[in-house]
């Protein structure tokens, strides 16, 4: 079974490490400069690295007419860049992802597969697509929706450590964001992070940086650009997070659901 996953984000990697540890065949697409903030652990790495390992798993970028049954005999996952998905019509996967997380659908439609899933917000299942997975912290985290949408985006992150808002990084301003740090650094509050158009980004609290986005990139004001943790765990910031879990577990659910009521043929 093909499973097609748009974004490869730290989310939708979260969904296609679980499903790969289960036997499926994954295939994950990506625009050209993904703008990625927990960056070791989202397989769109790979279109800046060529390849990257999540816990014991390997994406690699690859050209969209290659082979793709060697890559998947060696239980590694292909990533190829079509922001515009022009690989769900040539490859028909029997199950359809879309875990770009963009807050609103980009243009996922229920027939493009057999079973199409939708990740949070922007999503109706039994409008465009079959089933949509919650996304938001709390009790319903994770859980599979067959008729309705998701909680609508709050704008309001979720706790960690007993921080929100403060917790994230945000461009000042449009322009190019530069910064010497990386991923695993430990930052005090007031710290400069990065700059963007010559003006500083501070941390507003002290933890290790969970994520950051790539040095280089060109962000637009407001755009979330890092994440602090203020639990300052470095192990966390190489590592699926259990928000990333819970919703590959709702992900692996409604597949499975599908092969039990006979709309997908399980065969992997």
């Amino acid at each position: 079974m093909i499973v097609l996953i748009k974004g490869a984000g730290d989310i939708a990697s979260g969904v296609v490490h679980r499903l790969t540890r289960s036997g499926f065949n994954v295939i994950m697409t990506e625009i050209a400069q993904p703008t990625m903030v927990r960056r070791t652990v989202s397989f769109g790495e790979a279109v800046y690295q060529g390849s990257v390992t999540i816990e014991g798993i390997t994406a690699r970028l690859v050209d969209i007419d290659t082979d793709l049954n060697p890559i998947w005999d060696s239980k590694e996952i292909p990533v190829i860049i079509d922001p515009h998905g022009f690989s769900v019509q040539r490859i028909q996967p029997q199950v359809l992802v879309d875990a770009i997380l963009a807050k609103k659908n980009t243009g996922t439609s229920l027939g493009q597969a057999p079973l199409t899933i939708g990740l949070g917000p922007g999503f109706t299942a039994g409008v465009d697509v079959k089933a949509v997975i919650e996304t938001m912290r709390g009790h319903d985290l994770g859980r599979v929706i067959y008729e309705g949408p998701a909680r609508p985006n709050t704008g309001i992150p979720g706790e960690i450590g007993g921080q929100s808002l403060k917790r994230l990084l945000r461009a000042p301003a449009g322009g190019v964001f530069i910064s010497n740090h990386k991923i695993g650094d430990f930052v005090q509050e007031g710290e400069v992070v990065g700059q963007v158009n010559n003006i500083a980004v501070k941390a507003e609290i002290t933890g290790i940086l969970r994520g950051l986005l790539k040095s280089g990139l060109v962000v637009s004001m407001g755009m979330k650009i890092g994440d602090i943790d203020p639990r300052a765990s470095r192990e966390h910031c190489y590592t699926v997070s259990d928000k990333a879990r819970a919703v590959a577990g709702g992900v692996l659910e409604a597949i499975l659901s599908a092969c039990v009521e006979r709309t997908l043929k399980l065969k992997i």
